[in-house]
């Protein structure tokens, strides 16, 4: 099997397949030790590519996890203000693993993890309509600005989509997003009346938080990232 060089770098989650088209007009890619600076070359199973002459493997099998991502925690892997990350957390066998999206740094719940690149970015297109459901407690009992939210609102110029938004018998909101912005739930719920004091995402397409301890990290069984990918 043969597959162009971009891709097969793209796929190991090296870089975006852009980057590694200017990686390679760079030179500093290599095929078996031979440097190549055309995107239009194909490698077959066996040949040997480094990236500054650093080898990168081929995935063999996509893992995908469910993390419980805790509170005044960021979703990066260095935080220039010294808070601690969800790298800080995770036991050391995954450390290596990308996230998939972001949750902000007082936002706990369902963070997934994977280890192929090319998966997370799939999953946090906006076109893949995949719906994240998150548990908002908020600072009002008048829920008479929801509506706003339920028909698609723009706030400062930023258009969101439709949320679905169920008001729990303990006045908590359920909200159901298929965009995938940064911090949409908390902006669109302030812009409606609602500000968020605490926020939780409990699902991610088909995935369940469920009863994971906060911390814990669990992998997904393959049948259902299968379903996952096949529900866009």
């Amino acid at each position: 099997m043969t597959v162009r060089i971009a891709k097969f770098i793209a796929d190991t989650g090296a870089a975006s397949r852009r980057a590694a088209e200017d990686l390679i007009a760079a030179r500093r890619v290599t095929v078996n030790g031979t440097v190549i600076d055309s995107p239009v070359f194909f490698v077959s199973d066996g040949d040997v590519v480094a990236i500054d002459g650093v080898p990168i493997q081929a995935r063999t099998q996509t893992e995908l996890y469910a993390f419980h991502k805790p509170l005044n925690t960021m979703t990066t892997a260095r935080d220039p203000r010294g808070r601690k990350t969800i790298y800080d957390v995770l036991p050391d066998e995954y450390k290596n693993l990308k996230y998939v999206g972001r949750l902000d740094y007082k936002t706990t719940g369902l963070l997934l993890m994977t280890n192929d690149g090319a998966l997370a970015r799939k999953l946090t297109l906006p076109s893949s309509h995949i719906p994240r459901t998150y548990l908002a407690t908020v600072n009002t009992s008048d829920f008479s600005g929801l509506d706003a939210a339920r028909r698609g609102v723009t706030v400062d110029g930023v258009s969101y989509r439709p949320m679905q938004i169920d008001v729990l018998k303990n006045g908590e909101l359920r909200v159901t997003v298929t965009e995938g912005k940064k911090n949409e739930v908390r902006i669109v719920l302030r812009a409606c009346g609602a500000p968020v004091r605490k926020l939780h995402r409990i699902s991610f397409g088909n995935i369940e938080l469920g009863k994971l301890p906060v911390g814990k990290i669990r992998i997904i069984p393959q049948k259902t990232i299968d379903a996952l990918l096949n529900s866009f």
